[in-house]
This record gives C-alpha cells, structure tokens and sequence, in this order.
C-alpha cells in the first residue's frame, strides 16, 4: 500500500475560504519578518505535509537534536535543519507566545505561533550538516549569511508562492489519490535536477521492474549556470515518458525545493519527501545531492544503514554506462570490459553537443529527447 507518511500523519497547514479572509485583515497588525525564496519555498513544503510531520520552523530542541544525532527530539529520523533566520533587529519587536505575520516581498505568505528564539553556532551548523566548514561549499556559504538568530513555531499558510509549472504540481494529499487510484501499492520516487539521458532511464526502467508505478519528481528552483533550465527539463521528460515508457506506470510532478548539496544527510531528508508524497521505494544513485569533491561517490547510500526505521526502502544504484563490447547498457558491477569500451554519459559531453547544436549520441541520450531539448534557443541557464 501507498507510505504512510513519516511520523504517521500528514500535515495540512493550509488555511482557507472566509477564515483566510479574516487572517488576511488582521495579519496586517501583526509583527511581520521578511524572508528570502529559500525559506519560503520551505514554508510551503511544511504547510503542504512535504516535511511531514513538521507543522513549522524547528525550535532548538529539535534543531540541536537534528544536529546531533540526526533525528527530531521524539527520535523521529530526520536529518536537515528545517528553520527561520531572523535579525537581532527584528527579534526585538516579538517574544515567545506572539503571533507573527511572515512576509515574501509585499505579500503575507503565513502566520507563525513563535515557540522559541535562540541563538546558534553558524560554524557548527555547517560542520554537522555538511561535514565541512569550507564556505566554497554552497550550502556552507548559505549558512554563512544566515541571520543571527532562529526562530520555531507552528506555522499557517495564507497564500502561495507564483508557480508557473502549476500543472506540473502535485501536492502529497493529491499523488496519494492518485497512486490509489492506478491501484499502485508500490511505488519509486526518481529525483532529478536534469534532462534525463540513457542512464537515467536504465536506472528508473530497473527500479520499475520490482514494483508498481514510477514517480518521477524534478526538483524546480535556483539552478547555477550551465545547468538545463526547469522548462526544458519538463519537455524532456514529457517526451521520454510518451515514447518509451508505459503511460500509466509514470507520474510526474514538480517538486519547488532549493537543493542544499549536503550529500549524505539531504539524501535521507529526499528519502523522507518522497515518503510524503506516498512513495515506498525511493532511488539513490551515485554521489546523491553532493557537489565538487567533500563526499564520497557512495557515501549517500551507506547512510541509509543508520536509518532502519526510515519507512521507505533505498534503492541503490552504481553508474550506468554504455560499453561498446557488451553493446548495452551496463554497470560495473556487470561489466567486464575496460575504460576504453565504455561511454559515459558525461553532462559536460551532452551539454557540448547540445550548445553545438547537435544531439548527443543515441547511446546516450534518447532521439527524441535531443530533439526536444535542441528546440530550445537557450536550453541551459546563463
């Protein structure tokens, strides 16, 4: 049967009809923060139950736990801070108790119950979560320019953020409808930041031997340059699901989520997202939500091994590759031959293609999703 949702129950922190009415004209006497579209996009995944069973920002008790022993006070596996920086200057207009209005730009986003403001050690955050204190590390160097201090407490979402990939977007209360209504008890969560090639695919089409249904889920959000954009990597998918796949072994949907890249410990927290969302089965591929070199190549798996009571079962996979003396598609641990017969499917070798206007080989990235993909004017963020 579809998850059950991590911590038992779903969380629905979303307010509507005349009672947002009514927020909506008294939040304009509240204290009100202002946050960044990092923290915001976080709001949402709370309000909606993506970060099940949190009802709002961490207050120090499970921040500190989190950062300790990787799990929420109630030892509930969990394992990246879920918070809310604020200024010294801003904390003085609030105590613990006070409703608090929270703000993106002009527009009131939420209210929040503050339960705690602490202050916290920005090094240690980031030597914990990352393993690393190297601010070339971009999640470290977020870290770096937080505010000052954290405040927790429950939250209520009043409205949402602009989504132009709206029909892209299922929330968990709506995939578990819908995996319910295929008749799929098992279910794989596939992430992915990119236009998928060959490998991708070999990757998904195993996982979807062993179980029911497929959830394929882009990240969409902050892309650095170089990187496809959102748009394309949307029709890119659209085409590979319409050409090779059977059309009702595959959900897509959007995920708005800022990657933190902090490779082992984000891989649980993905794990638990696509527990949310209803999936049983989630991929984990080669050096998963890591960057540059501060994490080993496996290293997002074995962490799994400290999670028994995660919920939801890893799948593991080595690189695939194409090697020209097996003519397939192959992995390592399959494979006999020797670097020289095996093509790899190299981003920067498809994103030279792709910019030269011509498409990646057929053994590495699909026809028509070249096609798709070569469309575009700009396919890749600048």
């Amino acid at each position: 049967m579809v998850a059950r949702p991590h911590g038992g129950r779903l969380v629905y922190k979303v307010v509507k009809d005349s009672r947002r009415e009514r927020m909506l004209r008294e939040v304009e006497e509240l204290p009100r923060i202002k946050i960044d579209r990092n923290t915001a996009v976080d709001l949402e995944n709370i309000a909606h139950g993506i970060y099940s069973p949190l009802t709002g920002f961490m207050t120090r008790e499970d921040f500190e736990s989190v950062l300790d022993f990787m799990r929420l006070s109630n030892d509930l596996p969990w394992t990246m801070p879920i918070v809310l920086d604020v200024s010294r200057e801003d904390a003085e207009f609030f105590d613990e108790g006070d409703l608090i209005a929270i703000y993106a730009g002009d527009t009131p986003l939420a209210t929040m119950v503050v339960e705690d403001i602490y202050g916290y050690d920005k090094k240690e955050y980031a030597r914990k979560v990352f393993k690393t204190d190297d601010p070339k590390h971009p999640g470290v160097d977020r870290v770096y320019h937080k505010e000052d201090l954290l405040v927790g407490g429950s939250i209520e979402l009043l409205n949402q953020l602009p989504n132009e990939y709206e029909r892209y977007t299922l929330r968990p209360i709506e995939t578990r409808v819908v995996f319910r209504e295929r008749g799929w008890r098992t279910i794989v969560g596939f992430q992915t930041r990119n236009a998928p090639h060959i490998g991708h695919e070999y990757i998904q089409k195993t996982s979807l031997a062993f179980v029911d249904g497929l959830f394929i889920n882009p990240v969409i959000g902050r892309k650095k340059p170089g990187d496809f954009r959102d748009d394309v990597i949307l029709k890119a998918y659209e085409t590979l699901i319409a050409n090779y796949y059977p059309r009702k072994s595959v959900v897509l949907s959007i995920v708005r989520y800022e990657m933190k890249y902090a490779g082992p410990r984000e891989a649980i927290h993905h794990a638990i997202m696509r527990k949310n969302f209803g999936c049983t089965h989630f991929i984990v591929g080669r050096d998963h939500a890591g960057v540059g070199s501060y994490y080993g190549p496996y290293e997002a798996q074995e962490i799994f091994n400290e999670f028994p009571d995660l919920g939801i079962t890893p799948l593991f996979f080595r690189e695939f590759f194409y090697c020209r003396r097996c003519n397939g598609i192959v992995h390592e641990k399959i494979c006999p031959h020797g670097e020289d017969a095996r093509l790899r499917f190299s981003g920067t070798m498809i994103r030279r293609h792709i910019m030269e206007g011509k498409a990646p080989p057929k053994e590495v990235i699909r026809p028509e999703v070249a096609e798709t993909i070569l469309s575009f004017d700009k396919p890749f963020v600048e």
